[in-house]
C-alpha cells in the first residue's frame, strides 16, 4: 500500500493537530496524561504516513532500525529511574543532534554524487550540521553534569567568552563557505567547530542551573529536526521541529524570569560557583550552629498543625519518598490538617520534575501549587516539611548580595511557624551555596533518608504520636 502524496499530507496534517493538542495537554497536570496520547498517537501516524509514502523505497535497514530501537527503548523504560528522568532527557536531546548531522553529511554526499546540489539546499544542511552538532557536545555535557561523571561546577577560564566567539564566527563563516563552494572540507571543519562550541558553552554552566539548560537543549534540538526538515524536505518534522523549538524557548525564557535570572546570563555565563566579597552570610550563620531533631518533634507539630506544606526537591526523588509523602497526606488529613505541596520551577533536575513525581503518586492536582500561588500563605502555615529541596528555600537569595543565587525568586518556607529539612546531611544543595535556613531559629534538621523518615513519621502518626 502506498499513500498517494495529497493523503500523506492530509496525515501530517492531522499528526500535526495532535501534536499541538499534546503540547497544550502538558499545559497543566490534569490533561498532561491525555496530552501525551495525543502526542504519542500524532507521532504513529507521521511514522506510518512517512512509511507508505512513494519516497521509501526500500524497507529493509528501517524495520532493522525500528527492531533494535524498539528493544533498547523498552528496556531502558523498564529499567530508567525517576531520579535518571533528566539525563535521559539530556541523552535523548543528543540522539537528536547526532541524526541531524548524519542526515546533512549524508544528503551532501548523496546528493553530491548525483549532481542535486543547489546554494539553498547546502545552506540547509549547514543550518541543521551546526545545531544538530551544538545540541549533540551540549547534551552530552549536561548528561555527564546530572549523571554525575563531571563536577556540578561551572568550568571557567580567562577569555572564554572570547573564544566561544571566534569559534561561533568560524563556524559561521565556514558555513557560508560550503554553502557558496559546496567544499566537503568546510563541512567537515564547520561540524568540528560546532561540536566543540557545543561543549564550550554548557561546560560554564552550574548544576543549579540545569533544568534552564535541559529546557534550552529541547528547543536546540527541535530546531535542529526543523532544518532537518527543510533538507528532507519533510514538512511534518519541519512543524514538530518548530513546535519543539518554540516551546523549548519559551520555558526556558519563563524559567529564567522565575530564577530572576537573564537567559543570556544563563546561557553565557552559568552560576553556580561562590561570589566575592569577604565572608558571606552563610559563613557567619555556620558559627551559630544548627539544631537537630527527632521523628517525635516533628510528628508533636504536625499532629497540633492547622496547616502543612511540604516542599519536594531532588532528595525526595533520590529517596523515592512520594509515596510515603502521599500516605502522611492523607493521614494528616484524616486529622482534619490541610496539606498542600509547593513546587518552584526549577525544583529537581529538569522542567516539571516534581510535578511529575508527585503524580506518580496520585497526589491530587488540587493539593499541588506553584511558587507565586502558594508564597503569600507560609506565614499562617503551622509546618512546613522540606523534602531534600535546598536551593529553592534559601533565604541567601535575599539577604546575602554576595551568593551566586543572589536575586532568584525562593519558596517563603522560613516565615511559617516550623520548618523541618529532611536531610541526609549538611551538604549545600546542587549550586554549592550554604543554605541560611538551617540557622534560623524556626528550623530544625532531621537527618537520614527522606522515605524512611517520612515512614517512620507515618508509623508515629499510625500508633497516636504522643
Amino acid at each position: 500500500m502506498e499513500l498517494s502524496v495529497n493523503h500523506q499530507a492530509l496525515a501530517y496534517l492531522a499528526a500535526a493537530v495532535l501534536f499541538i493538542l499534546g503540547l497544550k495537554g502538558l499545559t497543566h497536570p490534569a490533561t498532561a496524561r491525555r496530552g501525551n496520547l495525543y502526542a504519542m498517537l500524532g507521532m504513529v501516524i507521521a511514522i506510518a504516513a512517512t512509511l507508505l509514502g512513494a519516497q521509501v523505497q526500500s524497507y529493509g535497514f528501517i524495520i532493522a532500525g525500528i527492531a533494535i530501537g524498539a528493544v533498547i527503548g523498552a528496556v531502558v523504560a523498564v529499567r530508567i529511574q525517576m531520579t535518571a528522568m533528566p539525563q535521559l532527557v539530556a541523552a535523548l536531546h543528543s540522539f537528536v543532534g547526532m541524526a541531524a548531522v548524519l542526515v546533512g553529511i549524508g544528503t551532501f554526499l548523496e546528493r553530491s554524487a548525483s549532481g542535486g546540489l543547489d546554494a539553498l539546499l547546502m545552506s540547509e544542511i549547514s543550518a541543521g550540521v551546526v545545531i544538530g552538532a551544538i545540541t549533540f557536545t551540549g547534551s552530552v555535557i549536561a548528561f555527564g553534569k546530572l549523571q554525575g561523571l563531571i563536577g556540578g561546577a561551572p568550568v571557567r577560564f580567562a577569555g572564554q567568552h572570547l573564544l566561544n566567539a571566534l569559534i561561533a564566527l568560524a563556524t559561521v563563516a565556514l558555513a557560508v563557505h560550503f554553502a557558496l563552494t559546496g567544499s566537503l572540507l568546510s563541512l567537515l571543519l564547520m561540524t568540528l567547530l560546532a561540536l566543540l562550541l557545543g561543549l564550550t558553552l554548557i561546560i560554564p554552566i552550574g548544576g543549579a542551573d540545569m533544568p534552564v539548560i535541559i529546557s534550552m537543549l529541547n528547543s536546540y534540538s527541535g530546531w535542529a529536526a526543523a532544518a532537518t526538515g527543510f533538507t528532507l524536505h519533510n514538512n511534518l518534522l519541519i512543524i514538530v521541529g518548530a513546535l519543539v523549538g518554540c516551546s523549548g524557548a519559551i520555558l526556558s525564557y519563563i524559567m529564567c524570569r522565575a530564577m530572576n535570572r537573564s537567559i543570556i546570563n544563563v546561557i553565557f555565563g552559568g552560576f553556580g560557583s561562590s561570589g566575592g566579597g569577604g565572608e558571606s552570610a552563610g559563613a557567619q550563620a555556620a558559627e551559630r550552629g544548627v539544631k537537630s531533631a527527632a521523628v517525635e518533634d516533628a510528628v508533636y507539630w504536625m499532629e497540633d498543625a492547622a496547616r502543612v506544606i511540604v516542599v519536594p526537591g531532588y532528595g525526595m526523588a533520590v529517596a523515592q519518598a512520594q509515596h510515603a509523602l502521599k500516605e502522611l497526606m492523607q493521614q494528616l488529613e484524616g486529622r482534619g490538617v490541610e496539606v498542600r505541596f509547593a513546587i518552584h520551577p526549577v525544583a529537581g533536575r529538569m522542567p516539571g520534575h516534581m510535578n511529575v513525581l508527585l503524580a506518580e503518586a496520585d497526589i491530587p492536582y488540587d493539593n499541588v501549587q506553584e511558587m507565586d500561588e502558594i508564597n503569600p500563605d507560609f506565614p499562617g502555615t503551622d509546618v512546613v516539611l522540606v523534602v531534600g529541596a535546598n536551593d529553592v528555600v534559601n533565604p541567601a537569595a535575599r539577604e546575602d548580595a554576595s551568593s551566586p543565587i543572589y536575586g532568584m525568586p525562593i519558596l517563603e518556607a522560613g516565615r511559617a511557624r516550623q520548618v523541618y529539612f529532611l536531610k541526609r546531611s549538611m551538604r549545600p544543595g546542587y549550586s554549592g551555596v550554604d543554605n541560611l535556613l538551617f540557622y534560623q531559629d524556626n528550623t530544625s534538621l532531621i537527618f537520614g533518608d527522606a522515605k524512611d523518615t517520612i515512614e517512620a513519621i507515618n508509623a508515629a502518626l499510625k500508633g497516636g504520636g504522643h
